[in-house]
């Protein structure tokens, strides 16, 4: 009976190791994108992104927390009739590499600048979304001749928190709570992101569902987590005022989430884009008409015509 007990207790950890040694990774549970991805090494990173059109101009697009590349499909289907397109996978997310880090706004900007330099980018035009866009202010501080131009859309970073807020935000964000998000509540976080939610947001939805069976899926879990604490331990407003570059900022007039309701109930969305107006050097503030937080996927038209005539200003 003990030795019966033994070969069951081996048949058991071996069946279990074989199941988490047979999970994919995300980059092969993801559905595929809408363009074609490519890889690319820097250090031990593996960065995933994708690249439409050969303009003259680039447009480097930086996607928001729990995004990838794809959030941009639609922007990039117009745009790179026109422009170099380029979208990338940031660490942590959709088909990158997912490494221990502290992925501040700090992080992000030497990883987005690794990238320019190895694909030797030029004439760029960065365009961030959400915590995208407080990448972005960081690296337009810190690399200020490295592009020409600045597209903020929903960036967070404008916005402020009181450090009782911040406490509280991080005590409430867990790895373990992010990994156990029911499918219901996944529905509704995504529902939060726009005023009318579009049909085709239901690949995001199912791709978040999926992914919770891939083998870095923890790891995604760490980098979300860590990413929400970078973005409250580096705050970028004091970067503000030494943005050099022409910067346009873009928000859905029915934002949900910027600015956040329950820590800053009294702020409205223009009261956020005003913060850019007085702090940003050369800045033009535009609001889009019932569209909320993910404004480029739910009103890509409007955003598109935007960034165009912004990109070819003199």
């Amino acid at each position: 009976m003990k030795r019966l007990g033994i070969v069951l207790t081996i048949i058991l950890f071996n069946t279990t190791l074989f199941s988490q040694n047979t999970k994919k990774p995300m980059k092969d549970i993801l559905s595929a994108y809408n363009f074609k991805t490519h890889t690319i090494s820097l250090d031990s990173l593996e960065i995933s992104y994708v690249k439409e059109g050969n303009g003259e101009k680039t447009l480097l697009f930086i996607h928001g927390l729990s995004s990838n590349s794809d959030a941009w499909s639609k922007n990039i289907e117009t745009l790179s009739k026109t422009y170099t397109c380029i979208a990338l996978d940031l660490p942590g997310y959709g088909k990158s590499s997912k490494p221990e880090a502290d992925y501040t706004p700090s992080f992000f900007t030497e990883a987005i600048h690794q990238f320019i330099e190895k694909l030797e980018l030029k004439n760029i035009t960065l365009i961030g979304h959400s915590m995208g866009g407080q990448a972005s202010i960081k690296f337009a501080s810190k690399y200020p001749d490295v592009i020409e131009k600045l597209i903020l859309v929903a960036p967070a970073g404008l916005e402020q928190f009181s450090e009782t807020s911040a406490t509280f935000m991080k005590t409430y964000f867990t790895p373990t709570s992010v990994a156990n998000t029911l499918d219901a509540q996944i529905e509704k976080n995504y529902a939060l992101n726009f005023y009318k939610q579009p049909d085709d947001v239901s690949k995001m939805v199912n791709d978040r569902k999926m992914i919770k069976d891939a083998s870095d899926f923890e790891a995604h879990c760490h980098a979300i987590v860590n990413s929400i604490y970078g973005m409250l331990d580096e705050p970028v407003f004091k970067d503000l005022d030494s943005i050099k570059s022409s910067t346009l900022v873009i928000f859905g007039d029915k934002d949900a989430l910027i600015p956040n309701r329950y820590f800053n109930p009294k702020l409205t969305v223009e009261d956020v884009g005003n913060i850019a107006s007085e702090h940003i050097k050369t800045v033009k503030v535009n609001y889009i008409k019932d569209a909320g937080h993910f404004v480029q996927y739910e009103k890509p038209a409007e955003i598109n015509t935007l960034i165009e005539k912004f990109v070819n200003e003199e």
